[in-house]
């Protein structure tokens, strides 16, 4: 079962979204420089459908987008979750930040209107810098996505 660890508003992990962003824990990703390494533990609540609810009641129509951030993990139950909001609230774009450099097998891509792919790598930089390894794709339709980490760039 995933972990969650805490999560809020961001508006600039998705462009043109305002997101509600959950930190997910137990990351076997373990990115040397990492931001987040406290993420790395097994720490936090689960993530259930009935956490997802009460935070989407929280923030109701403030936000636009959910993201996973992690949950690299256990990444068939990201997808679980992703296809849940896609059921339950076909307003909401759905998003999933992972270390991983390819999409794993057990993801169904058309769950998802977001991915972001790739580890951090410190010399290489984060999404801001036209350097970097990391790559946001957005969902154009079925499984075709486009490449749009350019937007980050400064």
């Amino acid at each position: 079962m995933l972990k969650y660890v805490n999560g809020g508003v961001v508006f600039q992990e998705i462009p043109d979204e305002v997101t509600l962003s959950i930190n997910i824990s137990n990351c076997p990703c373990h990115c040397p420089s990492c931001h987040s390494q406290y993420l790395w533990k097994d720490i936090g609540e689960p993530l259930t459908p009935f956490v997802l609810e009460r935070f989407i009641a929280e923030y109701g129509s403030d936000i636009t987008c959910v993201c996973f951030m992690g949950g690299d993990a256990e990444p068939s139950y990201v997808n679980e979750l992703a296809l849940y909001i896609h059921q339950e609230h076909p307003e909401l774009k759905v998003g999933w930040y992972s270390g991983r450099s390819r999409i794993p097998r057990s993801i169904n891509k058309v769950d998802f209107d977001y991915i972001k792919l790739g580890p951090f790598i410190k010399h290489l930089g984060c999404l801001t810098e036209r350097t970097t390894n990391q790559r946001l794709y957005k969902r154009v339709s079925g499984e075709s996505f486009s490449d749009i980490t350019e937007r980050f760039w400064r």
